[in-house]
């Protein structure tokens, strides 16, 4: 027989009729994310299995409450970044990932009650508003101490605002993703967790590529402004052109990094965030230069040695390629380089940035005819050219294009249908 369920909300099993079929309802506590209670349910029509299902959805619940560990997710995530191995840079975004977006959400909530449910809901609200409000309109107050927020000048940048939502980008939102997995991987590892509740969540979805490389154009216009501004800044320009390789790779070039004699550039460091590292596949690779680029750098050697005899010292095969000390001690600072560039566009009237010239590079291999595993081997893509292939998509099917052009061009005639 059916219970009545009236006044009973709060007991731990009770059923309702609905229709021609009976609802089972199990409470299991408070949603972290709604702060309303949540409950397990399961429908049948046969009267004579309610019993059975109350009692199977009694027992998930008792095993929830029963974990191991009660930790939190932020004692989780915590305990995971101080074993977790990977480049001191990613450790620092993942702190901030999880200090910023993930403890203010879920942090108090214990690890055993994470379902992928809770974590699709909390993804879902990334995807709308970053600050997750309740969608209802409010004024962000530009500070927490008493203050007039109807100021008359409507101009002034610290006026209180209404809230406008912004989301988060696809990417963050999967990084979001790759912290908490990583994290309860390792609860389960440590016998915390059962099992990991992020692996079968459905992951966010991975931003497409759109790389947007300046035109030939714009790229000589670019080179010709960078000469303009300063020979050296034009020299370092042009590298990046042709080479492809990463801001930090170029500015850890030292001299005898530079094979001039042979043609060949040897990408051995990375400089991030001022920490000079291994390059981010962790391998050395070698890229030829023409006739042009190693002129180009011969005449930058000159204009280096000619600067340290000055101080009465002499040339050494360890110091940087680029750096605005005399002595060529230190590389050039990395934002600094591409805050330079950035105003070199903005003047120009170009919508571009630094990273872009990589993206340059590799199109105009690609549109050339140039192999794409000849082109990941410029630009430093392990898996054989299959994360070129996934970037540059859009430039190999133009590539393809004129080959069919090209093709078709070498026929005399074309036969009728």
């Amino acid at each position: 027989m059916v219970a009545k369920t009236r006044g009973r909300r709060r007991e731990r099993g009770y059923v309702r009729r609905r229709g021609n079929s009976f609802q089972v309802l199990v409470y299991s506590g408070v949603d972290p994310l709604t702060g309303k209670d949540s409950y397990l349910t399961e429908s049948t029509k046969d009267e004579r299995q309610v019993e059975k299902i109350r009692t199977r959805l009694l027992a998930q619940v008792d095993q929830q409450r029963q974990a191991t560990t009660k930790a939190s997710l932020a004692y989780v995530l915590d305990s995971w970044l101080d074993v977790h191995e990977a480049e001191p840079t990613t450790l620092a975004g993942y702190r901030r990932a999880a200090e910023t977006r993930i403890k203010p959400a879920l942090g108090r909530v214990p690890i055993a009650k994470l379902t992928p449910r809770v974590l699709e809901q909390f993804y879902a609200e990334l995807r709308r508003c970053r600050n997750r409000c309740d969608g209802r309109p409010y004024v962000e107050h530009r500070t927490s101490e008493p203050h007039d927020c109807d100021e008359n000048d409507l101009s002034t940048r610290r006026r209180c605002q209404p809230h406008q939502c912004r989301p988060y980008a696809a990417a963050t939102i999967r990084e979001t993703h790759v912290i908490i997995s990583g994290a309860l991987s390792t609860a389960v590892r440590w016998g915390w967790l059962q099992s990991n509740p992020a692996e079968v969540t459905k992951k966010p979805k991975q931003p497409k590529p759109a790389p947007k490389p300046p035109t030939p154009k714009q790229a000589a216009q670019l080179v010709e402004a960078a000469m303009a501004q300063d020979e050296s800044w034009g020299a370092l320009v042009w590298l990046y052109m042709v080479t492809g390789a990463r801001r930090g790779e170029i500015l850890a070039l030292r001299w005898h990094d530079v094979h001039l004699d042979t043609g060949m550039l040897e990408i051995r460091r990375n400089i991030v965030d001022g920490i000079e590292k291994d390059t981010k596949t962790h391998q050395i690779r070698r890229i030829a230069l023409d006739n042009g680029t190693c002129e180009l750098l011969r005449v930058h050697r000159k204009r280096y040695e000619e600067q340290i005899r000055a101080m009465d010292e002499a040339p050494r095969e360890d110091a940087f390629v680029f750096s605005y000390q005399a002595d060529h001690s230190r590389p050039c600072d990395p934002d600094g380089v591409s805050h330079r560039y950035k105003a070199m566009c903005t003047g120009l009237g170009i919508d571009s940035h630094l990273h872009a010239l990589r993206h340059y590079s590799a199109t105009e291999l690609i549109t050339a005819g140039v192999d794409v595993r000849t082109v990941a081997g410029r630009l430093g893509h392990g898996g054989g050219g299959t994360t070129t292939l996934r970037v540059y998509t859009a430039w190999v099917a133009e590539s393809d294009k004129r080959a069919a052009e090209l093709l078709a061009g070498s026929l005399r005639t074309v036969p009728d249908a």
